[in-house]
């Protein structure tokens, strides 16, 4: 079973405090959607508004064509995954999967077949008898999945579901979700700030900020074409670097960027930029290493990270300004070293004053 949501100009406010402002978003079954964004951007709000597990304030949310906003949790066909797992102590494995179906007087043979398969999606079998106090953080995760599974609800809602596990166990569930969600094919919405979630589940990532949507799209469509600067900056690790620079002229693809390099963009600068400051936005693998002086900007390694495959050079500029590099892995250049660094322009992102980008801008002929 899925779910199609539909939301549609959402606000919500506590007391004198804004929280999200008329919201719309639109999720078609069976996709896996995730909310990302900083803490307090609104995102698990949003999650529990649909649970119902928070009133809508303004605007209203339907399922399948039907609103639901007004319903109680238990009528508008969802399940949902808290951080904290929300376990029954003094139950088993067992109880707790089965609880919320007794109470709607499902019948006993249902519930046992739901109980059965469930815990073999999940391999939680052999600890059907255990209470949650014998259970490992990612069982207790498991068995919290488990317990919405054997709903068999129209969309699954999951909030920051990770978080409280190691980095081992965290990535483990991560694929088991992505599993989970090839087996059922039903609606998932996932809310983290973790962007290395959002991208290895999402079929579409919705970022969040400031009460407001910034963005709607694919993993790789966010990456690559970030529709602000603050998506270019939250989505990817290391973080985009950002220099300020001055387009030369209207439509002009060169521009000219305070540390001193001339940089050619693929995109071009809307007319109304010319003359302006504004930002240019480039990822760490577009920006290489160089002996000085043969490259675009001379400055000196602060930090030099390790990380096995590849290096992240932390490069100071002369002017002061700081700029993450790719290097390899095997790199022999340290902490003080003097370095050039090479800009591949082709990769640049250009953002104006407001922080909105430029791509797909059409330049005046």
């Amino acid at each position: 079973m899925s779910a199609e949501i539909e939301i549609r100009n959402v606000s919500k406010s506590f007391g004198s405090a804004k929280v999200l402002e008329n919201l719309s978003l639109s999720i078609p079954g069976h996709e896996f959607v995730v909310f990302l964004g900083p803490s307090g951007c609104g995102k698990s709000t949003l999650l529990r508004m649909i649970a119902g597990l928070e009133s809508v304030e303004d605007g209203e949310i339907l399922i399948n064509g039907e609103r639901i906003d007004h319903l109680p949790p238990g009528q508008r066909g969802v399940a949902m995954v808290f951080q904290s797992y929300a376990l029954y102590p003094h139950m088993t494995v067992r109880q707790n999967m089965t609880f919320g179906l007794e109470n709607i007087n499902v019948a006993k043979d249902v519930i046992d077949a739901r109980v059965a398969d469930a815990a073999r999606m999940l391999e939680i079998g052999h600890l059907l008898d255990r209470k949650p106090g014998q259970l490992s953080g990612g069982q207790r995760q498991r068995v919290a999945i488990g317990r919405a599974v054997v709903k068999e609800p129209n969309a699954f809602l999951f909030d920051e579901p990770l978080s409280n596990l190691d980095a081992a166990l965290r990535t483990r569930t991560r694929i088991e979700l992505a599993q989970l969600h090839q087996r059922l094919r039903s609606t998932m919405i996932f809310v983290t700030h973790d962007q290395i979630e959002a991208m290895t589940l999402a079929d579409r990532i919705v970022v969040m900020n400031n009460k407001k949507i910034e963005q709607i799209g694919a993993p790789m469509e966010i990456y690559d074409r970030p529709a602000t600067r603050f998506v270019a900056g939250f989505v990817g690790t290391p973080q985009m670097n950002f220099l300020d620079v001055t387009a030369a002229r209207p439509g002009a693809l060169g521009l000219s960027v305070a540390c001193g390099p001339k940089l050619s963009i693929d995109t071009a600068v809307a007319p109304d930029v010319a003359g302006e400051v504004a930002s240019l936005g480039i990822r760490a693998e577009a920006v290489s290493l160089a002996a000085p002086g043969e490259g675009q900007a001379d400055g000196v390694i602060d930090v030099l990270e390790r990380l096995g495959d590849r290096s992240l050079a932390h490069v100071r500029l002369d002017d002061g300004q700081m700029v993450v590099a790719n290097e390899s892995g095997q790199t022999r250049l340290g902490v003080g070293a003097r370095v050039a660094l090479r800009f591949d322009g082709t990769k640049a992102h250009l953002f104006d004053g407001a922080g909105k980008a430029y791509h797909g801008r059409e330049a005046a002929p």
